[in-house]
């Protein structure tokens, strides 16, 4: 039992808690310049023992001053306290301080791509590798390979990542990112909230996506000329996928599968659930069916659409 509970009904000074972390190179310190635009206070690479404090404190100030939105960045150089971390998170949650933790992850192509253009060192690369007991032992440990170190690091987080909901940031702009963050806050965190996200297969699957469905058998607008160079979202896609009974059923068949599983993930305690609408490019048919989905499932749940190739 901790002796020092943090106050009854304390979402009603602080009104939001988010905890950023994931991958280094991910993308971590966009998310939080995004946050501090838009109004939380953010603190970078709290050590997880002060977190409890941290809202503690936050909450006092909240009660005697304006409602304040706070977020707080943890990532791998607090590795030793990660454990403590998630076990702290449970507890705050009996506690009613509900603490929304998002993980950002990217392929490790990306990561080693964007390492190499930051030429920034990663922060487990330090890490002696123990010496070869059929090898002579060096006078100075080599240090860990970037890729070495990127798998590391996976192994330490996945704990954490299994308790967060997963942000992709493989094929996003900054620019994304700050939107797609910005769009999953502005969303109330008490139920689950359904996210359709269409993508191009051939610039891979998407590393959050709950749920991945292939549209490519589907007529392909592309070979329209006229409708070429628009995108699912216009109507006369729209109009040209309505006319193909194939693109009909296969948005009902999701529908069906969706609304079946629905109340069981809810169940499970989840906050988000991807679901990823994959056809060759990226702009027509995953697009359509997307929007279709969202728009049907917007009427039960909080729903929210991206479209990766073409935002």
């Amino acid at each position: 039992m901790n002796p020092h509970p943090i106050p009854s009904n304390p979402t009603s000074a602080v009104q939001d808690v988010v905890l950023i972390t994931g991958i280094s190179g991910s993308g971590k310190s966009v998310v939080m310049h995004a946050l501090e635009d838009a109004g939380f206070f953010c603190v970078d690479n709290l050590p997880p023992e002060l977190l409890r404090a941290f809202i503690e404190t936050a909450t006092t100030r909240t009660q005697q001053r304006a409602e304040q939105r706070i977020a707080v960045a943890v990532d791998v150089r607090s590795a030793g306290s990660l454990p403590m971390l998630i076990n702290l998170l449970n507890e705050l949650a009996q506690e009613g301080v509900v603490v929304r933790t998002l993980f950002l992850d990217a392929s490790t192509d990306a990561l080693v791509r964007r390492f190499s253009e930051s030429r920034r060192p990663h922060p487990l690369s330090a890490l002696p590798i123990a010496p070869s007991t059929e090898a002579p032992t060096p006078a100075a440990p080599d240090q860990l390979a970037l890729v070495d170190a990127i798998n590391l690091e996976r192994a330490m987080l996945a704990g954490l990542r299994s308790q967060s909901t997963v942000i992709d940031t493989t094929k996003l702009r900054p620019a994304q990112l700050r939107q797609w963050v910005r769009d999953l806050l502005q969303v109330p965190h008490s139920q689950l909230t359904l996210v359709f996200e269409s993508f191009a297969f051939k610039k891979g699957v998407p590393l959050d996506a709950d749920f991945v469905f292939d549209v490519r058998v589907l007529p392909n607008p592309y070979y329209v000329r006229e409708l070429r160079p628009q995108n699912g979202r216009d109507a006369e896609v729209a109009a040209y996928l309505q006319s193909q009974p194939e693109a009909q059923e296969m948005v009902e068949h999701i529908t069906q599968f969706i609304q079946h599983w629905l109340s069981r993930f809810e169940q499970d305690q989840r906050s988000y659930l991807t679901v990823a609408i994959g056809c060759t490019g990226g702009q027509h048919r995953s697009v359509y069916v997307s929007e279709q989905l969202a728009q049907h499932f917007s009427t039960l749940r909080p729903t929210l659409v991206r479209h990766r190739e073409i935002e």
